[in-house]
């Protein structure tokens, strides 16, 4: 029977597909994938996992796929009282989808012992806006009443998929987070997800999942399989039997060398897709090296959730709670800057979703910068923003001017901030412009080692979401959004305010009337106190740059 939508198309013989389905249907008649030494241990362990929950993160031809269509096939064949249930597999292109199906239709013959045919049919897909679109698609039934689908492209309702669904070559999805996020619904009913591919840059959802799921906020198995593990469990044996060779340890060496040398000098790309380990982005403007190279240790960082039901409280109350807030994690801080150093200061503003982030850089004597304070907002109302942006301003030493992003709905604070403060502060709406001119010396000062950033794992991420765009362009690509270490997504927040932060720092103010807050012949009997022409802070990025 057709489910409600289906249109049906023809059904073929695998070997009647135009075009060749690759390696599902070139397996011999007699290939038996449950004959002793067929599987490899890390395809067996696959097997073997009968969690809800599996990703693998794998290296290209490693086998995978092979055996989950193994598994796919011996769940549609079982019957619902043994766990039998529909399969969908989603793969990242058409290819993909009929080499799947080729293996499925093998096995049906084979392991359940089945006259399974290939069908292609159209799939309709129902958006959740009600109107629809019809997807290519190839099916295997089997006589339990359940099915093997595979979709050759991803559909837009993936929750209205019930059963086991497979998601291979995640990282390479359109969409990968709308993948990943929308599979979960199929918990509800029983169903169960297996997410597989090689990376796609550590950046990428794919990765997210897979550091998340070993940090064990969510419950996926995770399974790695190199591409030196599935060598080591018999890959290349495999190789000359399809092929006809003899194997030796000598030839398989030889093998594995000539495959990584194929790569040249692209030995992150080899990695990424034979070792999988993830690469730093294409077109990152820095990579993760240059980031933690420049960073510094205790770096204070004050952190800010408001609960939901604060925006309805009484403003006294509101302001209480910033003022709270600031008297304990900001006073000690500000309190101790360097008072003979100039300031000055950059926000990226978030009202819901992302970070509202504050950073606060000193200019150091030898014209290094350094972050002297991260504040990160969130779910904070407008007028406590206001309230402890002005709360910091307000105490900074030799504070020498502000750059805020008054794109949207940051207009109201940076037009407040521009009436109290004056020239000091520039009201900057964020444009390709602006991004030409400013962000290729913000990252220049991060590579050179000329600016301090804290140690800190966000902030850090933040930074390698930085990337070129729009012809060479330096910015945090549109859309791009990462979960924080708090679960909490973030849009390389602190990136964007410390690139306004640099950018102040290289606009000149003329000081009137200067007087130091300590005398000059203290600094020059050499006083090392911390708050003093940089101290700790500045001794311990010359010593970063001098090691490096």
């Amino acid at each position: 029977m057709m489910s409600a939508g289906e249109q049906p198309v023809l059904s073929r013989d695998p070997a009647s597909l135009p075009g060749e389905l690759p390696r599902g249907a070139d397996l011999p008649g007699d290939h038996d994938p449950l004959a002793e030494g067929v599987l490899m241990a890390h395809q067996a362990d696959w097997l073997a996992d009968l969690s809800d929950l599996k990703a693998a993160a794998k290296g290209r031809r490693t086998g995978i796929t092979y055996a989950e269509a193994l598994d796919s096939a011996m769940t549609a064949a079982s019957a619902r009282s043994a766990g039998g249930q529909n399969v969908f597999y989603i793969g990242d292109t058409k290819d993909k989808g009929r080499e799947y199906i080729g293996y499925v239709a093998h096995f049906a013959r084979v392991v359940s012992r089945e006259l399974a045919s290939i069908e292609e049919f159209l799939f309709e897909d129902v958006r959740d806006d009600g109107s629809s679109k019809m997807i290519s698609a190839y099916r295997v039934r089997f006589a339990s009443g359940f099915r093997v689908e595979a979709l050759s492209s991803r559909p837009e309702n993936i929750r209205g998929l019930q059963g086991t669904v497979v998601i291979d070559e995640a990282a390479f999805h359109q969409d990968v987070r709308g993948v990943l996020d929308a599979v979960n619904a199929l918990l509800i009913w029983g169903g169960k997800i297996r997410v597989i591919s090689s990376h796609n840059g550590v950046l990428n959802p794919f990765n997210e999942l897979i550091r998340e799921a070993e940090a064990g906020k969510i419950p996926f198995s995770v399974h790695h399989i190199p591409f030196g593990m599935a060598v080591a469990n018999g890959l290349y044996r495999r190789v000359c039997l399809m092929t006809g060779k003899t194997w030796s340890p000598e030839a398989e060496a030889a093998w594995e060398g000539r495959i990584r040398a194929a790569y040249g000098a692209r030995t992150s790309a080899m990695r990424q897709e034979l070792d999988a380990i993830p690469a730093d982005a294409v077109g990152a403007a820095l990579t993760r090296v240059q980031i933690e190279a420049a960073t510094l240790a205790n770096v204070p960082i004050g952190r800010l959730t408001m609960p939901d039901e604060a925006k309805s409280e009484s403003p006294e109350r509101r302001s209480a709670r910033s003022r709270e807030w600031c008297e304990q994690h900001l006073a000690p801080v500000l309190k101790g800057l360097p008072k003979t150093l100039r300031h000055v200061a950059g926000q990226d503003f978030a009202r819901t979703g992302d970070v509202s982030a504050i950073i606060i850089l000193s200019i150091e004597p030898d014209t290094a910068r350094v972050t002297r304070l991260v504040v990160e907002m969130r779910n904070v109302p407008f007028d406590q923003q206001r309230e402890i942006l002005f709360y910091i301003l307000e105490r900074l030493p030799r504070f020498s001017g502000i750059k805020l992003d008054a794109t949207g709905n940051g207009a109201y604070l940076a037009e407040v901030t521009a009436q109290k403060f004056g020239g000091l502060v520039e009201e900057v709406k964020l444009s390709r412009e602006w991004y030409a001119k400013n962000g290729t010396p913000y990252v220049d000062a991060i590579a050179g080692q000329m600016m301090g950033l804290p140690a800190d794992e966000d902030i850090i991420t933040d930074h390698q979401a930085l990337q070129f765009v729009d012809r060479g362009i330096i910015k945090v690509p549109d859309g791009h959004r990462l979960k924080g270490t708090d679960g909490e997504f973030r849009h390389g927040d602190t990136a964007i305010a410390g690139m306004l932060a640099y950018a102040a720092s290289r606009d000149v103010h003329h000081e009137y009337a200067y007087t130091p807050a300590t005398p000059q012949s203290a600094a020059a009997d050499g006083d090392d106190d911390d708050d003093e022409g940089g101290g700790f802070v500045m001794r311990t990025l010359r010593r970063i740059r001098g090691a490096l």
